[in-house]
């Protein structure tokens, strides 16, 4: 492990940024229509149950990483195996939501700009940032966070003066409930609560322990709730069919934006907020595979890790799928019930079972 600590407001922050990041791009859990904003603060509140599986893994093992506890609960070999599978996880992970900012950016900012030059510079940064260890991460946490929140309530702002909203948009409310729970427990449960795996990575780096549960429950609670309110405004401005049809819902909510005949193309704000969420999102997935990595195979020196990690970040990004539509396919259809669904959520209370056996005596 890397010799640093962040503080619980530190970690707050970070797991903010993670979580909406990428969420605030994608039309999070439209499979239940307008009620989908329910869906959300439901898996918002399954979801921080699902964190005190993680927090109660670390309580067994708090000076350890994820990665490294595989090994005393389920053997050498086999735990061994498992750490390198979630390294490869995270890695995979990095990449997927480096292609989606990478194709939100040539779609709306850069399209003559090809889709490598675009996740290159991205991932440049990344590597940058996660050369120089998770204090840096976390302090940069802080200062952009900051940003967000200003450059967030201007938007919203706006769109609530502009005479956009219209809330018949979200009439008649609970048309299909066994939709909702569906898409609860096939969609939006994975991302972006279920993500929230990767920081058993960062936990031991915690230097107030004893704060982590109510920094992680407000964290995912504010999370949930600005993402319900998110797409209550799309859903209210655009209407189910037209969210349906867009690639990235709230991009185009920020480009109705008409207020007094000038203000408007106000979707260059919007841009700059997800970059910082997709900057973050990159950066502790690919710092988390780096500590893993160098955890598992004894690297003294995990930093020079960056730079082929990054860049195995990047390749892995445009060669996961050939087009956008087929890696939105892969996200809401293989991806989480193959991937997501095992590593956020079964094989952790696998673990845990056995957490719990092993220090029963304890």
């Amino acid at each position: 492990m890397e010799k640093a600590k962040i503080s619980t407001s530190q970690l707050f922050i970070v797991m903010i940024l993670f979580q909406l990041s990428n969420s605030l791009l994608i039309p999070l859990a439209m499979r239940a229509g307008r009620d989908s904003w329910l869906a959300i603060l439901i898996a918002t509140a399954i979801s921080i149950f699902l964190f005190f599986i993680y927090r109660a893994l670390y309580l067994y093992y708090p000076s350890l990483l994820l990665t490294d506890y595989t090994e005393k609960l389920i053997g050498k070999v086999l735990g061994r195996t498992l750490a390198f599978l979630y390294i490869l996880f995270f890695l995979y992970s990095a990449a997927r939501v480096l292609r989606e900012f990478g194709v939100m950016l040539l779609s709306f900012a850069f399209p003559e700009t090809p889709l490598f030059v675009a996740s290159a510079l991205m991932i440049l940064v990344v590597i940058y940032t996660i050369y120089k260890g998770i204090e840096v991460v976390a302090r940069t946490g802080e200062l952009l966070f900051v940003v967000m929140l200003m450059l967030a309530f201007f938007l919203f702002l706006l769109i609530a003066i502009s005479g956009l909203i219209d809330i018949s948009n979200l009439r008649p409310a609970l048309e299909d409930s066994p939709k909702i729970l569906k898409t609860v427990f096939t969609e939006t449960l994975y991302v972006p609560f279920g993500e929230i795996i990767v920081f058993t990575m960062i936990f031991p780096y915690l230097n107030q322990s004893k704060k982590l549960g109510k920094t992680g429950v407000a964290a995912i609670s504010i999370t949930g709730v600005a993402l319900a309110f998110t797409t209550i405004l799309n859903i209210s401005v655009l209407g189910v069919p037209l969210i349906e049809r867009s690639l990235f819902p709230l991009l185009t909510t920020i480009q109705s934006i008409q207020v007094g005949g000038f203000l408007e193309r106000l979707d260059v704000i919007f841009i700059l907020a997800l970059i910082i969420g997709g900057f973050f999102k990159v950066a502790v997935y690919t710092y988390c595979a780096l500590i893993g990595t160098a955890s598992l195979f004894n690297i003294k020196e995990p930093s020079k890790l960056a730079y082929p990690l990054g860049i195995t970040v990047l390749f892995t990004s445009m060669i996961i799928a050939s087009n956008y539509s087929e890696h939105i396919e892969e996200g809401l259809k293989i991806f989480p019930l193959y991937t997501q669904l095992p590593f956020q959520i079964i094989i952790p209370v696998f673990l845990l079972c056995i957490a719990f056996i092993k220090n029963r005596k304890k």
